[in-house]
């Protein structure tokens, strides 16, 4: 699968704050040629964050689900294979979310679309 994965502040900003995004960021979630693609991880790490208070989504088992339909992404599930491609990754930063989303993306040869500049210490292609 060849595409664009979104990191997690990345799909949240796509669904709800656009203005929020860089020029390319932007244009690649609105205009993209290839797949636009989230991980089950995202939402995962969404809900956490609404569950420990640092974050507000309302209803966001319904909400989420529903922005990831508007913004017409592909659902990325996390297999055996994504899970040992963790392992191939230094260890830069220790966030398990941000580690799974990079073997994710590593694993299906996507485009990591991120804002985080620490990502791109990684084996993996970043943008912003």
């Amino acid at each position: 699968m060849n595409g664009y994965l979104l990191d997690s502040h990345v799909f949240l900003w796509a669904a709800t704050a656009p203005d929020k995004l860089s020029r390319k960021a932007r244009r690649i979630c609105t205009e993209a040629n290839r797949p636009l693609v989230a991980s089950v991880v995202t939402f995962w790490e969404l809900i956490a964050k609404c569950q420990s208070g640092k974050l507000h989504i309302p209803r966001p088992d319904a909400t989420i689900a529903a922005w990831a339909r508007e913004l017409n992404l592909k659902i990325l599930p996390v297999n055996v294979t994504h899970a040992v491609a963790v392992y191939s990754l230094p260890l830069l930063h220790g966030d398990p979310f941000d580690r799974m989303l990079l073997a994710q993306a590593k694993a299906e040869e996507l485009v990591f679309v991120t804002k985080d500049a620490e990502m791109s210490r990684y084996p993996v292609e970043c943008v912003w």
